[in-house]
């Protein structure tokens, strides 16, 4: 990697992290219904407003080793580990794509999909302010870029009509809900960015990784049978390895058949 190459990649990182403060926001606020942008991000526990230098990612928290500077009450780790995610996948994302169309659909896509992982590990829930508009920009998105509108439409009708039925189907059998209305959205979205191939390979790898660790969680007597796993939040890992090996994956598998 040349030197310019290398200024702006770094560039993009540091822009990534600013971007993850802001998703850290929206993974607090959102399932709370409040407002991602006013007020101004302040201690969760004594409410003291952040100044500017408290709030520079990661740097901030390191420096006050993850405590508030008022109250110095623990803050938590996930505030530079999503910030540091996101930064990450910026510069990645400028190095492998550049300044096109793909790069902000991918980041967009991304973005969406840190959030939506965060808030269903901690909350099981998926707000619908970002699975549907996310559904609504993904395809506008593949009318200029991949994987073109078709497969995005089609994405979108499999993903959502998939775990639609899925839900359906065990519900009728066992009369209790064993998939929320928020993964169908989720799915949809993730075909609408994806392309229903892509989708498929989504779920396959949400589904392979749920069962996994559902099945770790049984043999370690942290969970039953009845444990509800958040599988929003196997789907955003699923989704993220799609978008990212999925391809490779797919013609590995197809080349099998």
């Amino acid at each position: 990697m040349d030197g310019p190459m290398l200024l702006t990649v770094l560039v993009a990182a540091a822009f990534g992290a600013v971007i993850g403060s802001f998703l850290n926001v929206c993974i607090y606020r959102l399932p709370l219904r409040a407002s991602v942008v006013a007020p101004a991000s302040a201690c969760p526990h004594c409410r003291h407003e952040l100044s500017w230098f408290e709030n520079i990612p990661i740097i901030s928290w390191l420096v006050l080793r993850g405590r508030c500077r008022s109250c110095r009450a623990w803050i938590g780790t996930r505030y530079p580990i999503v910030e540091a995610i996101t930064a990450v996948m910026f510069a990645a994302g400028w190095w492998g794509y550049g300044p096109t169309p793909l790069l902000a659909s991918r980041l967009i896509f991304g973005c969406a999909l840190i959030v939506l992982f965060a808030i269903d590990l901690e909350h099981q829930l998926l707000p619908n302010v970002i699975t549907l508009p996310g559904i609504v920009v993904g395809f506008l998105f593949s009318l200029i870029t991949e994987p073109g509108w078709q497969a995005s439409l089609i994405g979108i009708l499999v993903g959502g009509g998939v775990l639609f039925g899925v839900a359906e189907a065990y519900y009728r059998l066992r009369h209790e809900e064993g998939l929320g209305m928020g993964d169908v959205k989720m799915l949809a979205m993730v075909g609408a960015f994806l392309g229903w191939k892509l989708t498929l390979v989504t779920l396959m790898m949400a589904s392979l990784c749920g069962s996994i660790v559902g099945v770790l969680l049984i043999v370690t007597r942290r969970g039953g049978l009845k444990y509800a796993l958040p599988f929003g939040t196997f789907l955003a890992l699923g989704a993220a390895a799609a978008a990212t090996v999925g391809p490779a994956v797919l013609n590995w598998y197809l080349g099998l058949l």
